[in-house]
C-alpha cells in the first residue's frame, strides 16, 4: 500500500527542511584554526603574539594559507618554532627574521617592499592605470569619431531597388 499524496508531500517537506538546515549549518560553521592544544603556550600574551606571527607566515605546503590555518605537518613544525623563539625571549621581528632566514622570503605572506618585489607591489596599480588609460582613449575616440555619411545609391542600385519595390507591390509579377 502506497502512502497518500499528502503524507508523501509532508515527508518531502521534512526532508527539504532538514537538508536546508544542514546546508545552513555547513555554511555557517567557521573552520577553526589548526593550532592544536598541545602547541599552545601557557602565557596568554605569548600565545596571542604567536598567533599574530603565525598569521603572517605562509604554509610552504599549502602555499595560500597561513601556518595558523594549515593542518600540514610542516605548518605545525613552524608554529612550534615560532613558540620556541617567543619562549626564549625573541621579539616578533626577530622571530619573523629567523623563520625568513631559514625558509626564504617566500614564507612571508606579505613580502617586504624592495627592489625585486617592486613589480609585485606595483602590478595592481599599473594594471589599473593601463585600464583607465584604455577606457579614456576609447571613450574619446568614440566621442570624436565623425559619423560616416550614407553614400548615395548608384544608378544601377536605384534601378534594382525600384524593381524590387515594384515586385513587392505587384505580386503577379
Amino acid at each position: 500500500m502506497r502512502p497518500k499524496p499528502a503524507a508523501r508531500a509532508r515527508a518531502w517537506r521534512k526532508v527539504g527542511a532538514i537538508a536546508r538546515a544542514g546546508l545552513v549549518l555547513g555554511v555557517l560553521v567557521v573552520p577553526a584554526a589548526a593550532v592544536e592544544p598541545d602547541e599552545m603556550l601557557a602565557d596568554p600574551a605569548l600565545e596571542a603574539r604567536a598567533r599574530v606571527i603565525s598569521q603572517e607566515l605562509r604554509c610552504l605546503v599549502c602555499q595560500n594559507q597561513s601556518i595558523d590555518d594549515s593542518n600540514a605537518a610542516l605548518a605545525k613544525d613552524l608554529r612550534l618554532i615560532v613558540r620556541e623563539r617567543l619562549r626564549s625571549g625573541d621579539s616578533d621581528e626577530a622571530v619573523l627574521a629567523f623563520v625568513e632566514a631559514r625558509y626564504g622570503e617566500f614564507v612571508l605572506l606579505r613580502p617586504k617592499l624592495n627592489a625585486h618585489t617592486l613589480l609585485l607591489w606595483l602590478a595592481p596599480l599599473l594594471l589599473l592605470a593601463a585600464t583607465a588609460v584604455g577606457v579614456i582613449r576609447r571613450t574619446r575616440a568614440n566621442r570624436t569619431a565623425p559619423a560616416r555619411a550614407a553614400q548615395p545609391l548608384t544608378t544601377a542600385e536605384e534601378q534594382r531597388l525600384a524593381e524590387l519595390l515594384q515586385r513587392e507591390r505587384d505580386p503577379s509579377g
